[in-house]
């Protein structure tokens, strides 16, 4: 249903997915707490991004950044609107993963918020077998945040 693509960050939809993305972030999280990349961060050596389409149209974002351990981290998720609960962020999801183990990542790791905001990609991520953990990379624990982990 959903072509997944390789992302140059280049395309005007995929710039406003990621400003969406950013918005709801900086909406959603207490002051200080969000660690979403910008369009800089994810244009970055480690990072690569992919996006899935309906035709025409972006549907879901998300990355992948490798980290200095040889573990890497899922980064900037975000769906479109229009295509919530379609199988575009599961879509988006399947090719991290895939890319993850091609790369040899033993571990994969994500740090996400909590509340009603973020339910939906917490639900996706167990679905996913991601596993509640312990902190990782530079993050430092608060009330807010937490970590996840899928063992490759």
């Amino acid at each position: 249903m959903f072509a997944i693509r390789t992302d140059s960050l280049s395309s005007e939809q995929t710039r406003s997915l990621l400003a969406l993305h950013l918005a709801g972030m900086h909406a959603n999280s207490p002051p200080g707490s969000v660690f979403a990349l910008d369009l800089s961060g994810l244009k970055a050596a480690t990072v690569t991004v992919w996006s899935a389409w309906a035709g025409e149209r972006i549907a879901s974002i998300g990355a992948l950044k490798m980290l200095a351990d040889g573990s890497a981290e899922v980064k900037s998720m975000r769906t479109h609107p229009d295509f919530l609960r379609m199988g575009a962020a599961a879509a988006v999801l399947e090719e991290i993963v895939r890319a993850a183990r091609a790369r040899q990542v033993r571990r994969l790791s994500l740090e996400t918020g909590c509340g009603p905001e973020f339910e939906p990609a917490l639900a996706l991520y167990l679905r996913y077998g991601f596993r509640s953990g312990e902190r990782f990379a530079d993050y430092e624990p608060s009330a807010f945040n937490q970590f996840l982990h899928l063992d490759l």
